[in-house]
């Protein structure tokens, strides 16, 4: 890797809280600074790498060409979407595993509420009404898992308590130490036997639009459709067809458009729940996205390779 010497932080407090992490070593090959669309508090010219904010990393991006010989950009999240662009043309690091045990915990809870009804039971809760039915239980149900990354990983992790049937889907077959990973030409067999899909594979040009209608055609009546990965991933309105229809249920963290507006009517839909995307932005984040860009650091001051380098 070239060498990297001049990192930018999003902001002040980030770089104090890793550069006070940092080896003495590693503070004397570095030279660390503030820059971003928010805190444009240095000439980003001469700089080597990016680390970009963990929201609204947008706007930061979009400033990227203000760097005369950028070398690596490292995001704070898993996804890696908003500088796809840029892979094959500099090094992308994401901030992978900092959000893996958050973002599962919420795939989890939403597939419970809305199995269990838990978001209609709040609302009741404020009319007073008592709506006791039989719902249907986590455990039996036949989960399809879209996406084996590392989030995909602790979310297989905490349903294997559930006692349910887990089938895992990613974007090419093979077996692993868990057993089968089917690939994405094995769906349209998987489908129509799938009770939860939970998705949570990357945002890309292949996986871009998905989840259509054709796709969700192929769920049996009932089925529950959680997306924890991104909002694109899901054609909207093929979704909110299924859901009008109240032939298919949905707990969503991420949509598209996010945020989504006010007036959406994906916020009415019947039989859906939906968070806003908040899968990841947990107390657990900070301190672990904080090792990730400690260890990156020191790595880089070493003329290491870089963590999770896409």
């Amino acid at each position: 890797m070239s060498t990297i010497t001049k990192i930018a932080f999003p902001d002040p407090d980030l770089l104090d809280d890793v550069s006070s992490r940092l080896s003495e070593s590693a503070r004397s090959a570095l030279d660390l600074r503030v820059w971003s669309a928010e805190h444009p508090d240095s000439d980003p010219a001469d700089l080597d790498a990016v680390i970009l904010p963990y929201l609204g990393a947008e706007s930061t991006v979009a400033k990227l060409d203000e760097i005369n010989d950028l070398k690596l950009v490292q995001a704070q999240t898993t996804g890696y979407d908003v500088v796809n662009h840029l892979v094959g043309k500099v090094t992308v690091t994401t901030g992978a595993g900092a959000h893996a045990a958050a973002t599962a915990e919420l795939a989890v809870a939403l597939v419970l509420a809305r199995l269990r009804g838990l978001d209609e039971a709040a609302c009741n809760q404020l009319t007073g009404t008592w709506d006791h039915q039989r719902r249907l239980s986590l455990a039996d149900r036949k989960v399809t898992l879209l996406g084996v990354g590392g989030i995909g990983e602790e979310i297989r992790r905490r349903l294997e308590p559930f006692e349910v049937e887990i089938t895992r889907v990613g974007s090419r077959a093979r077996e692993d130490e868990h057993g089968t990973v089917y690939g994405n030409d094995d769906l349209a067999e998987i489908l129509p036997n799938t009770e939860v899909l939970i998705i949570v594979t990357p945002l890309n040009e292949h996986t871009e639009g998905m989840v259509n209608a054709e796709f969700l055609a192929q769920l049996p009546d009932g089925a529950l459709v959680c997306n924890v990965g991104r909002g694109k991933i899901v054609d909207t309105d093929a979704l909110l067809a299924e859901l009008e229809s109240c032939r298919l249920h949905a707990a969503l963290d991420v949509v598209d458009p996010e945020p989504l507006p006010e007036d959406h009517p994906l916020w009415k839909a019947p039989n859906t729940l939906i968070a806003p995307h908040v899968g990841g932005n947990t107390s657990a984040f900070f301190p672990r996205i904080l090792g990730i860009l400690t260890e990156q650091l020191e790595r880089i001051a070493a003329g290491e390779e870089p963590l999770n380098k896409v």
